[in-house]
């Protein structure tokens, strides 16, 4: 992994690193790179030019301090009109079986960390959501958090997951659990996004080492494949990309049945080389005033992105 990882994600919560982001002009520049704007109409113009250009979307409305019960109904309502301003958009033909605007929600914005009631809140705002979406032809996936929520996220996906079938669940490969997760998923027909993972996690919990983070989601990978749901393979990693590729022909697996997510702003030659082969590609879409934490994530994953935010700190 990258060794300057952990220093990254304690200034997390930094302020004063965050009001440099957005004062320089040439660090400004690089949080654009990754997150189109803070508003929906910035958000809808990026979704825009990814749909016409043959790729899919998942937009991610950025927000996991939830507070209080307005903070989580706000989220909502957000998600709601979010999902209306989607479904206006023009779409390109996919594979069937597959959806070309999807959603990404953290249970955290909905409330899942409200007390007691926390779970329960944001099991109905999920379903609330979902009721939308449905109606208008849109997608949901809830992202993973940290692991301390893994088990209660799983729950709520769970209950809600049979009166929507396309709900799709994250599953973060560094997490030692995440293998038997897989499992239970793929044998439930469940989309899955399988990532790496972003969070800084204990090694009581997780893999540290980079090589045993890739190996365990090889093997989650496999897993996923060869079971009866829908793989959506989160990584930006070539030795994943072809894995898959691979493993799709061996278990007879159509574009419409296997999904190549990837990040908005990174490495973007790749997703439309996919696409123009004719795979499935999403591109994950974020927006919203919570950008800050999301942007450490990715300095954190990847050590070329680090570098280019170094760099622009120096000339500033």
């Amino acid at each position: 992994m990258n060794p300057l990882r952990p220093a990254i994600l304690a200034v997390a919560g930094s302020d004063r690193v965050k009001r440099t982001l957005t004062t320089s002009p040439a660090t400004a520049a690089m949080v654009q790179r990754f997150v189109p704007g803070e508003a929906r109409p910035d958000l809808i113009a990026a979704a825009r030019a990814l749909l016409m250009s043959g790729r899919a979307v998942s937009v991610d409305y950025l927000g996991e301090n939830t507070t209080d019960r307005v903070q989580a109904d706000a989220a909502v309502a957000e998600y709601l009109a979010l999902i209306n301003d989607l479904a206006a958009l023009p779409t390109t033909e996919v594979p069937a079986g597959a959806a070309p605007l999807e959603v990404s929600v953290k249970l955290s914005a909905l409330g899942q960390a409200l007390g007691a009631d926390g779970p329960a809140i944001a099991t109905e705002n999920l379903r609330t959501v979902c009721t939308k979406a449905a109606e208008a032809g849109v997608w949901v996936t809830v992202d993973a958090e940290d692991h301390t929520t893994t088990a209660a996220t799983l729950a709520t996906t769970g209950q809600v997951r049979p009166d929507f079938p396309w709900l799709g669940t994250v599953i973060q490969a560094y997490l030692y659990r995440s293998e038997d997760d897989c499992r239970d998923l793929a044998d439930a027909g469940a989309r899955v996004r399988l990532c790496k993972g972003a969070y800084r996690e204990p090694e009581t919990v997780a893999y540290q080492r980079r090589v045993d983070v890739d190996r365990a989601y090889l093997r989650c990978l496999r897993v996923l494949m060869r079971g009866a749901g829908r793989p959506l393979v989160a990584s930006h990693d070539p030795v994943v990309i072809a894995a898959a590729a691979d493993l799709a022909t061996v278990t007879g697996r159509r574009p419409g049945r296997l999904e190549y997510q990837m990040l908005y702003g990174v490495r973007t030659d790749e997703q439309l080389h996919l696409a123009d082969r004719g795979d499935f590609v999403r591109v994950y879409l974020p927006y919203g005033h919570q950008w800050y934490g999301y942007l450490m994530r990715r300095l954190a994953e990847r050590p070329a992105n680090l570098a280019f935010f170094l760099r622009a700190l120096a000339g500033r």
